[in-house]
């Protein structure tokens, strides 16, 4: 704002022309794309879009900026103030909203907060699961990457898992995805089911299961001996979940239900060995791989979600059988959604108790209660967190599954 003589002007701009701003804006301070190239398309962009006056407007306010970035003087607000007016400076300087800002400095600080925000700004990772139910090991898949010249890292946390940080696309037209040698999911994913900690002969239930990258590796780690029900709202992702399971050769555990969490309970007196809920969550913890999702979530979204999230946990608590697992996951960082939640489960339901996760899970992912936590900028994976909660072995069981 302070490339205008009056604030008022960018506020009062039409959007299609403070669209082309932006975009001219982020090819030359964030691209380094050259000045001259950028101020002319986009000149002209504005001419064709708007009138040949929006393209003079647009002139003047991108060659300032290639001056002010020439001279490096380009205008950064102060973070001063209070911690309003600092994380309203903190918000312009690394483009998150002001809300989540402030949030973020009153769990963590100003330091760690602006670590992640880094952390959410920076090219993403992305993990590769390799499928030992059809026979693959992870030399199998490394070697396949290797001859694809895709550059890759083996996870430190798992050992079924490989990091990429570029050549998704060379995996993807390979076709290593469609053979069901390997699927895309994050070490943090993984981590939440090995918290779990599927056995074979194990009856699970995964909650609100689609797209299923975590049913599948569910399913991998029964080989062929128990059984995985997906239940989730969405038919048509369930479909696709179905056929996943075909191409990684887990259908024969895997079983489908299209059904609302919460009516399936209550309707069915059925009870399983293990019960996950990833339940939906406003995925603050995945903003380096959902950019848009930041500018989609408003701080009036957490209270509807941790409502839903309550009603949730209880309609899963009523599928685990007596001495049966209960895991709570996330894929947010936010206390409220992850620790707040299950301390208010715990009291509304005093069957259940807290089971550490130790030995499921490295330690340096473990919270002081014995929770299942990843950090982005410790951890150098998507922020997620799960809770193990084991059920009484002196309640009543309805009908177990066989």
């Amino acid at each position: 704002m302070s490339l205008c003589s009056e604030e008022k002007m960018f506020r009062d701009m039409e959007p299609l022309l403070l669209q082309v701003l932006r975009i001219g804006f982020y090819e030359i301070i964030k691209l380094g794309m050259p000045p001259y190239a950028v101020v002319d398309e986009n000149v002209k962009l504005a001419k064709r879009a708007l009138r040949p006056g929006a393209g003079n407007l647009v002139n003047g306010i991108l060659r300032k900026l290639v001056s002010l970035k020439e001279t490096d003087s380009l205008p950064l607000p102060k973070v001063a103030g209070d911690d309003r007016a600092q994380a309203r400076a903190l918000a312009i300087i690394h483009s998150h909203p002001v809300w989540m800002v402030r949030r973020w400095m009153k769990f963590w600080g100003i330091e760690e907060s602006v670590r992640l925000m880094n952390w959410n700004n920076s090219d993403p990772c992305f993990g590769l699961r390799v499928n030992t139910a059809k026979g693959y090991t992870r030399n199998d898949l490394v070697n396949r990457l290797k001859s694809l010249k895709v550059p890759h890292e083996l996870s430190t946390f798992l050992e079924d898992f490989v990091r990429l940080q570029t050549g998704m696309q060379t995996v993807i037209q390979a076709g290593l995805l469609k053979e069901g040698i390997c699927s895309v999911q994050d070490e943090s994913a993984g981590l939440v089911v090995s918290v779990v900690n599927p056995q074979p002969g194990d009856t699970i239930v995964d909650c609100c299961a689609a797209p299923g990258g975590k049913t599948l590796f569910l399913a991998s780690r029964l080989k062929s001996q128990g059984m995985v029900l997906a239940i989730d709202v969405n038919k048509g992702r369930l479909r696709i979940l179905k056929e996943a399971s075909r191409s990684h050769n887990v259908n024969d555990v895997v079983t489908t239900t299209n059904a609302d969490l919460r009516l399936y309970a209550e309707k069915h007196n059925l009870k399983f060995d293990k019960v996950l809920l990833d339940a939906p969550c406003s995925g603050l913890g995945v903003l380096s791989k959902r950019a848009d999702l930041r500018w989609n979530r408003r701080l009036e979204d957490l209270e509807q979600l941790m409502n839903l999230q309550d009603e949730l946990f209880n309609a899963a608590s009523m599928l685990v059988k007596p001495g049966g697992v209960l895991v709570y996951s996330t894929c947010s960082i936010d206390p409220a959604e992850n620790e707040e939640r299950v301390s208010a489960f715990l009291l509304r339901h005093p069957e259940f108790v807290v089971q550490p996760v130790h030995g499921f899970v490295p330690p340096d992912c473990i919270t002081e209660k014995g929770y299942y936590f990843s950090n982005p900028v410790k951890h150098h994976i998507d922020g997620s967190f799960a809770a193990r909660l084991v059920k009484s072995s002196r309640s009543t069981c309805q009908k177990p599954i066989p």
